[in-house]
């Protein structure tokens, strides 16, 4: 998934890996070593490396298109919600904007912590939590993704 969704954030600008195995970071992204504490200290640690407007994209979203992900940088402050609440994608004109806020929940802090506009991009709200989500988004997914699962394109 993750090699899915750096190629359709590479269509839309440079791509920024936060990982604790830089053995996995794609072609075409550079990679940042995870610092540990969470989602919200990787967020941070590849935030302080922005330049401008940046997108917060989730690894785990296999039917991210670049069609989608520059329809969330054309939203500017926005969050992609997913359907149990959490937050899948941020879009920050500016990267002090962002709080580590995730969890259960997450959407409805960033929302309350500043003015983020829940924007709806089927593509990017569609996670994959289970291996049902993945037999539930078999057709949507990815190329890599399909090819990897033998899933009929």
């Amino acid at each position: 998934m993750l090699v899915d969704v750096v190629a359709a954030a590479s269509e839309v600008g440079p791509v920024l890996v936060v990982t604790d195995d830089l053995a996995v970071v794609p072609r075409g992204a550079r990679g940042l070593p995870d610092p540990g504490g969470g989602l919200g200290a990787a967020v941070l640690a590849g935030l302080s490396h922005a330049d401008g407007h940046a997108l917060v994209v989730n690894a785990d979203l296999p039917c991210a298109t670049p069609d989608a992900l520059g329809r969330l940088a054309s939203a500017g402050l926005a969050l992609v919600e997913a359907a149990d609440g959490t937050t899948n994608a941020l879009s920050l004109p500016d990267a002090a904007t962002f709080a580590p806020l995730y969890g259960p929940g997450s959407a409805a802090r960033f929302r309350a912590h500043a003015a983020f506009a829940t924007v709806r991009i089927p593509e990017l709200e569609e996670d994959v939590d289970t291996g049902a989500d993945l037999e539930r988004l078999a057709r949507l997914l990815g190329p890599r993704t399909r090819a990897l699962l033998a899933v009929p394109a």
